[in-house]
């Protein structure tokens, strides 16, 4: 039976690229999502002003500003639509920053609809709140660390992925509770910035379940089940490493500590 209409998703495409925008919106609908298409900053704080979203597509170069502009003043009325950016640039360190800005996810132009189709049905997925344990069930399957990955990233040295495993598991509790104090005080845009540099230092080290835990929050930094699947991550990261977990989560244990 065909999907009523009303149910559908409704997502606001940002991209001021006549073919972009007809493709664009094309895959959008195929996904099958409703689609409002416009072309600037502007039209878009228009359209969310009236108008609630299942999820943003914004490109990240616009005519009157950037993608990453446009994200920050949609947060200041909403924190939790889920956003994904489209860009040109293929370079590593826009896409990062492009994430680092709050965006769930950086698509380069031009992509095939199924890889935009598959983008979209991620956000909105993660975009519900679900409960901690369907979180920590998201990555429970995820091996807590792959050594193959960090000595890759490190050109094959074991002996330095040891050494910096050894570091990461001493900033690992200062990380969270950063993150975790970020998120009680609302300032989502702290919350990005340290998990932007907690998933990079992931990567170094191989610390797989807590970087898939990292990259569900940065997608939702707003749920609180997503934090504590973080936090629980955490706790058997040290715990695998031969320190032993306080008891207490890892923000009350820190703030004894002050």
């Amino acid at each position: 039976m065909p999907m009523m209409r009303d149910t559908l998703p409704r997502i606001l495409l940002v991209e001021d690229d006549p073919t972009s925008q007809a493709f664009l919106t094309a895959a959008l609908r195929a996904t099958p999502a409703e689609v409002d298409a416009v072309d600037t900053m502007g039209a878009a704080l228009a359209l969310a002003a009236s108008q609630t979203y299942a999820a943003w597509m914004i490109d990240a170069r616009l005519p009157d500003g950037s993608g990453a502009e446009l994200l920050a003043r949609l947060r200041e009325r909403d924190a939790r639509t889920p956003a994904i950016a489209h860009t040109a640039a293929h370079e590593t360190d826009v896409l990062d920053a492009l994430v680092a800005a709050g965006f769930a996810e950086a698509l380069v132009k031009p992509m095939p609809a199924a890889t935009l189709q598959s983008a979209l049905r991620r956000v909105l997925g993660s975009a519900a709140d679900k409960a901690p344990g369907a979180e920590l069930a998201i990555v429970e399957d995820v091996p807590l660390w792959d050594d193959d990955a960090a000595a890759l990233a490190l050109n094959g040295n074991r002996t330095h992925v040891e050494t910096l495993r050894e570091l990461f598991v001493q900033e690992l509790t200062k990380s969270v509770y950063a993150i975790s104090t970020a998120a009680e005080r609302g300032d989502l845009d702290s919350v990005r910035g340290d998990l932007h540099r907690l998933r990079a230092s992931c990567g170094f080290v191989g610390a797989q379940r807590l970087a898939a835990a990292v990259q569900a929050l940065q997608q939702d930094p707003a749920s609180p089940a997503r934090l504590d699947a973080l936090e629980h991550i955490a706790h058997e990261t040290l715990a695998h490493a031969g320190v032993t977990p306080h008891p207490a989560p890892i923000v009350e244990a820190q703030s004894a500590a002050f």
